[in-house]
């Protein structure tokens, strides 16, 4: 991890040190209600059965009021609280487990199983759905969502300041590094040739970086795919790949094309690849961490 992610003392970026802090709070024995919390009495039995909202959750629920998330949150491929996540029990979105948990509020995304959640709320089941963030704006609002759905407002506020701070920061640093030269043309390439273009937020997370986004070059601001031989034709200036798989020395059909030897040999990937890991996964302030690599990995 670069300087950036760093205070003068070494410490990490105040956001992480702050869910860090949060994370400790909650694995251990409970705290008191504080004082001048909303007249509505928060859920104290939370339910998540979607990834993005296990981690908003993970950094902001009280001592005790999160008790399950989904199963993908163990999977430290794609979780950047998977240690914190294993503490709770792992559900997979069916509709009858999730109510024999006997929640008092269920976390699920805009596309989490529509079944499961139409039958929750026909069970009377509370739940919040949230849409997926597709700019670094975006994450503040899931942020302030998720304090408001869990009554914690005012931790949600605190993060959200250290996250701005935070970003600020590594706008200088991306400032200091480049000297304002422009950044290189860089895409995003995963299975089957799928790219992000500026509208979503990993197309957000270039941008932050710096970097110009092939993607919108070829008409996918919204994002798409890419035949190899137009992505090489286009011949980008550095490659940003898909997670890598979870046995490395395995092979799937969906993935083959980031092994295709013309890519491998393309002037892209000789000057260095740089990796679309679980940081990127999601809309939470881990994607500070992702834009702070990729600046310094595509910065001469």
């Amino acid at each position: 991890m670069s300087g950036v992610t760093q205070d003068g003392g070494g410490r990490p970026m105040s956001v992480f040190a702050r869910v860090s802090d949060a994370l400790i709070l909650a694995l251990g024995l409970g705290l008191a209600a504080l004082p001048g919390a909303a007249q509505t009495a928060p859920p104290t039995r939370v339910v998540s059965m979607n990834l993005c909202t296990d981690q908003l959750a993970l950094m902001l629920a009280a001592p005790g009021q999160l008790i399950s998330v989904s199963y993908l949150a163990h999977d430290g491929a794609v979780a950047p609280l998977q240690a914190a996540a294993r503490a709770l029990p792992a559900n997979h979105g069916l509709a009858e487990e999730v109510y024999l948990l006997q929640p008092d509020l269920v976390l699920a995304g805009r596309f989490s199983t529509v079944a499961t959640v139409a039958m929750l709320q026909r069970l009377g089941v509370p739940v919040i759905r949230f849409e997926p963030e597709n700019s670094l704006d975006d994450i503040e609002a899931a942020l302030r969502q998720m304090g408001a759905a869990l009554g914690r407002t005012a931790q949600a506020e605190a993060l959200i300041e250290d996250f701005r701070a935070d970003r600020a920061r590594l706008a200088a640093h991306l400032a200091e590094r480049r000297h304002g030269s422009e950044g290189p043309r860089a895409v995003l390439y995963s299975s089957r040739g799928w790219t992000g273009g500026s509208e979503t937020l990993s197309g957000d997370i270039l941008r932050e970086a710096g970097l110009r986004n092939l993607a919108d070059d070829l008409g996918l601001s919204w994002g798409g795919m890419v035949a190899l031989e137009s992505l090489l034709l286009a011949d980008p200036d550095r490659l940003i790949l898909g997670q890598p798989a979870r046995n490395p020395e395995g092979w799937s059909e969906a993935r083959a094309l980031l092994h295709h030897p013309a890519l491998r040999h393309s002037r892209a990937y000789r000057a260095g690849v740089a990796a679309n890991d679980r940081d990127w996964v999601c809309g939470t302030p881990f994607v500070l961490q992702a834009i702070a690599r990729l600046i310094d990995e595509t910065t001469p």
